[in-house]
């Protein structure tokens, strides 16, 4: 059997195996999936395999088997590989089948490309990169989990006999273009006539020098300051399950072979006027962004890939599996003291205000747990007016909501940011991409729009776009992305907190007016004094705690649904002015939240008691708070 070190280190000679016993028959396709599986379910196995968001591409070896949790950036266009094919020994004349699954390049050998053997099939590739806004306290403690054995891998020496199984494919259907492959240099050098490998990373500005010495190679990040890698996922079964912006563990064979590096400018230059310009229809462009330099961009053929219900790495992956219940059911019987502990936490940050920290843990355990037509359920944006009118405050309560959540960004709204961000992702015709804004983010990420940075001043076209994205983001729970021509609709379920002095110029559910009840003399040192205080291991249990109730079931029954229903008719009777049908929706969804918030999956009428009482404080406040200064809130 094979042991450990050949299905990590050697994966391809394990799928080579498999294909030996059972030839071309689409069974032995089956077989390898399910031996990676059954592999990866052995005692932590999946801590075995390297993951390149935390070990170094350099430290990778070429072909072995690696993982990688990533959002799906964007799709380029299926393509078309040679799934099975034949070599003939020139010598010998013997005929070896091979398989080109899990490979970018042929085996060498002369191909018979008119073998009756040979096999087309298609493959997807997505364009995926680290999840944006990641924590770095998930990042740590996936780091930490891991048990992965690597070492920098020695500089290796592309190989000029083998070619891309596109090539090939293309000679198939145009055989006059044979005369391409013996051009001289593609895949020869990798980086200026340097056949070694670059350690570069991903860096603040999302671009690289890339190895062929043309223009920067931009890794369309969402969010600036982003640092990882990209990775071109090529799926093999079942990609329609997977969509852009989706959060995807996979694991597979990491290519990285120079051959896929594309032609510096000179050879470039050199070759253009042997090509016919019919049978190059891609642009410079197109060809920079779909094959970049396999060191900077890396290649991943997926054997096993799924979707992440969470990133959260102190909770189970899949909270389905019986192992995973008796996790749940541990920590729910510690809940009511984290919950107190939570709150007590979040007062001190928001300055002795228990009202507001009871908003924004309801606030943070939100999710938009179903669609009916175009409106979202369970959203909950959040605009906490009355914050100080210095970055100092917002700025902490941001850091302190990105050292509890997984993923995180703090969105300054100055007029210099609303004119020149771009927010909204668009399609660039030319490079046949996906060009990515800063509202391209991962499900239940949580975005802090300041809005106490605004001043005066002029919003251009950009700006007002953007101001626009941002009221629909919030509203609608979806983007509408730049097709130039058109718009495409893109859902979201990103969780909302706006802060602001007054009331937000954005829409939100829910309006709480910060009331505090200290004022620190020293707000830069009372704000820093607060993580420090909290135990690790009680950290560790606000961040399991506020995943974990985002993905509980939730449900009323009819006999609190009809109690609900008279309380509020009694409600409109005594108070017709003021209770409105908003009114009903947002108490319920206060009444959601709390009985989630307190492990409990019914609406009971304590809980709706306690809603309403909630929503009466925070209305008084603002009624209060208009009576000062004038204002309408």
């Amino acid at each position: 059997m094979p042991c450990v070190a050949d299905w990590l280190n050697s994966p391809l000679g394990i799928v080579q195996g498999i294909f030996a016993q059972n030839g071309p028959n689409p069974d032995w396709e089956k077989k390898v999936t399910e031996y990676f599986r059954e592999k990866l379910k052995e005692n932590n196995a999946t801590n075995w395999v390297p993951s390149l968001n935390d070990v170094p591409l350099h430290y990778l070896k070429p072909n072995s088997l690696v993982k990688f949790r990533c959002m799906v950036q964007d799709m380029f266009d299926p393509e078309f590989y040679m799934g099975v094919y034949e070599t003939i020994d020139p010598n010998t004349k013997t005929r070896v089948l091979h398989f080109g699954k899990y490979r970018d390049v042929a085996e060498c050998g002369e191909i018979d490309l008119n073998s009756s053997q040979m096999v087309t099939l298609e493959r997807q590739t997505f364009y995926c990169v680290p999840v944006p806004g990641e924590s770095s306290w998930v990042k740590e403690a996936y780091v930490s989990a891991s048990q992965a054995r690597v070492s920098p891998s020695t500089s290796y020496t592309p190989s000029r006999h083998k070619r891309s199984y596109e090539e090939d494919e293309d000679m198939e259907l145009h055989p006059n273009k044979q005369k391409e492959q013996h051009m001289g240099s593609i895949g020869d050098t990798h980086g200026c006539g340097e056949p070694k490998r670059l350690e570069t990373e991903a860096s603040a500005g999302h671009q690289l020098i890339s190895p062929n010495c043309s223009p920067p190679l931009d890794l369309n990040f969402p969010l600036p300051g982003e640092k990882g890698p990209a990775c071109l996922v090529k799926v093999y079964e079942s990609w329609d399950n997977f969509k852009v912006n989706d959060t995807l563990e996979v694991y597979g064979i990491l290519s990285v072979d120079p051959v896929l590096s594309i032609m510096n400018n000179e050879e470039r230059e050199n070759s253009s006027s042997l090509l016919d310009p019919m049978e190059c229809m891609d642009t410079v462009e197109e060809q920079r962004v779909h094959s970049p330099p396999a060191s900077l961009v890396p290649r991943i053929h997926v054997i096993l890939a799924q979707k992440l219900q969470h990133i959260n790495p102190l909770l189970p992956a899949c909270l389905n599996e019986e192992e995973s219940k008796s996790f749940v059911s541990s920590f729910m019987l510690e809940l009511s003291p984290v919950r107190a502990e939570l709150l007590g936490f979040l007062t001190h940050a928001l300055l002795g205000d228990s009202l507001a920290a009871e908003y924004l843990i309801l606030h943070l355990i939100s999710t938009v747990y179903a669609r009916r037509d175009v409106l979202p359920l369970g959203k909950f944006s959040v605009n906490l007016s009355g914050c100080p009118r210095n970055s100092i405050f917002t700025e902490h309560i941001y850091r302190i909501i990105q050292q509890l959540v997984p993923a995180s960004y703090r969105l300054q709204m100055t007029i210099e940011n609303m004119n020149r961000s771009r927010f909204i992702p668009r399609k660039d015709y030319t490079a046949n991409r996906l060009v990515s804004g800063v509202l391209q983010l991962a499900s239940n990420t949580s975005l802090v729009i300041d809005e106490t940075l605004l001043e005066q001043g002029q919003l251009d076209t950009t700006g007002v776009h953007n101001v626009t994205a941002l009221g629909n983001l919030i509203t609608w729970q979806k983007v509408d992305y730049d097709f130039s021509y058109h718009q495409m609709e893109f859902t979201c379920n990103i969780n909302v907190l706006i802060t602001s002095e007054g009331r937000s110029l954005l829409p939100s559910d829910c309006q709480v007016h910060l009331q505090p009840q200290i004022i620190p003399p020293n707000m830069e040192e009372y704000m820093n004094s607060l993580l420090p205080t909290v135990l690790l291991s009680m950290l560790n249990k606000f961040r399991i705690y506020l995943s974990l109730l985002r993905l509980l079931d939730y449900s009323i029954s009819d006999e609190v649904t009809k109690a609900v229903e008279e309380d509020f008719v009694e409600m409109r009777k005594n108070d017709p002015e003021s209770i409105t049908a908003d009114d009903l929706h947002r108490t319920l969804l206060v009444a959601r939240f709390l009985s989630l918030s307190a492990g409990q999956t019914t609406l009971s009428r304590e809980r709706w008691l306690r809603a309403k009482q909630l929503e009466a404080l925070r209305k008084a406040r603002l009624q209060q708070q208009k009576c000062v200064n004038g204002n309408e809130f």
